[in-house]
């Protein structure tokens, strides 16, 4: 079960982290320096039941939005941390959206430095911010990563959250989203990422999607325990054997061959964000951001010529560069420029028809796929 963090910058993610853990998510010396998490962060969390979660410890800087967007691929439950002494802030609202875009189901939201002094009606700000989102009525503890106040009911929370979580599927195509990428003397090249779906097993076949190359699987770990399978749920540690450092890059994507759609156009349901600080006209540009991958694209609106803040309407994307997805798979876009979130949607037909955006005929189709009433096209085998 991974369990992922989310918040503003400097509100105290990362100390908590360590102090739940007992692991310093920021590795790199620059994010030490500066006090600042760069780059995704992982530990693994005992709780007190004996179950373990792998945490996932994003960025909270707004200049970081894309690494932290990697990072979501496989999240379970959120801990979305709130400084006590500061309330919401600009980047809690924006990852809120974000994880609520990505059909998270479940988080406890904890209200870091309450060692300092509180800023005046802070519960009622967050009540209101969590108010008609998948956090509303998830429990608010206040915690010190100074003192440990908190730290036991945290825990406790946690462990009734995973209790209650309904596990992911064990069937189907393994897939893997890659979030980091290294070379290890002796051993080749190994990637990280979240298994959502599996399981995987040493010695299984794989495709790195959507450049193309395969190789075999050597050696499995998770958490620095070697396996000889992996579930979804887990973080993975992945060794491939016939794979170059340099032909594996993060938001890649592990998978059986022929497996994916790999694709340069999909049609989607697509909803903005009520708070959405613009609308979308017709042939806008924006960016797209799948699993671990980042590009841009032409939206194409169905139906219309725009789509305002909290509405949702039908659309087909137009991307830059090919993308492997498979229907049922969410997306979140942001606005081209300036670079805000502004919605997302559910991808329904990788192979759609170029033209014909106002048949309503097309509409309906995808609305009876939206709605299960047609089954979605198998995956096309690619070159």
């Amino acid at each position: 079960m991974i369990l992922g963090t989310a918040g503003h910058v400097d509100h105290g993610k990362t100390a908590l982290v360590k102090a739940l853990t007992g692991v310093d998510t920021d590795r790199l010396e620059e994010e030490r320096r500066r006090g600042l998490t760069i780059e995704l962060g992982f530990a693994p969390l005992t709780l007190p039941d004996g179950r373990e979660m792998g945490v996932v410890d994003v960025p909270g800087h707004e200049k970081f939005v894309p690494t932290m967007l990697s990072g979501c691929a496989g999240m379970d439950l959120v801990l979305l941390a709130i400084a006590a002494d500061q309330g919401p802030m600009p980047q809690t609202r924006e990852h809120l959206a974000i994880l609520s875009l990505l059909g998270l189901q479940g988080g406890v939201i904890v209200l870091t430095r309450a060692d300092l002094e509180w800023k005046p009606g802070v519960k009622d700000q967050v009540e209101a911010l969590v108010k008609d989102t998948f956090l509303e009525g998830a429990p608010v503890i206040p915690t010190s990563a100074v003192t440990g106040k908190g730290l036991p009911e945290l825990k406790r929370a946690l462990a009734n959250l995973a209790a209650a979580h309904t596990a992911p599927p064990s069937e189907g195509p393994f897939r893997l989203h890659v979030d980091r990428v290294f070379s290890v003397a002796g051993s080749g090249t190994v990637v990280t990422g979240t298994l959502t779906s599996g399981p995987l097993r040493r010695g299984d076949l794989v495709r790195v999607w959507p450049s193309g190359p395969t190789a075999r699987v050597r050696a499995l770990q998770c958490h620095g325990r070697q396996s000889e399978a992996l579930f979804p749920g887990c973080r993975a540690a992945v060794n491939l054997a016939g794979v170059k450092r340099a032909q594996v890059s993060r938001g890649d994507t592990l998978a059986p061959p022929d497996s994916l759609t790999l694709t340069q156009r999909l049609d989607l349901s697509l909803t903005l964000l009520p708070q959405a600080p613009y609308s979308v006209k017709n042939n806008a540009l924006l960016h797209l951001h799948h699993g671990g991958r980042a590009l841009t694209c032409r939206c194409i609106l169905l139906g219309r010529d725009r789509l305002e803040p909290g509405e949702t309407c039908f659309a087909q994307l137009r991307l830059d560069t090919p993308l492997a997805a498979l229907p049922g798979d969410r997306v979140v876009v942001r606005f081209f420029s300036p670079v805000v979130t502004v919605g997302g949607g559910v991808i329904l037909d990788l192979d759609p028809p170029l033209r014909g955006r106002m048949d309503p005929a097309r509409t309906a189709r995808l609305a009876d796929l939206l709605a299960g009433r047609i089954p979605p096209v198998e995956p096309t085998p690619a070159p």
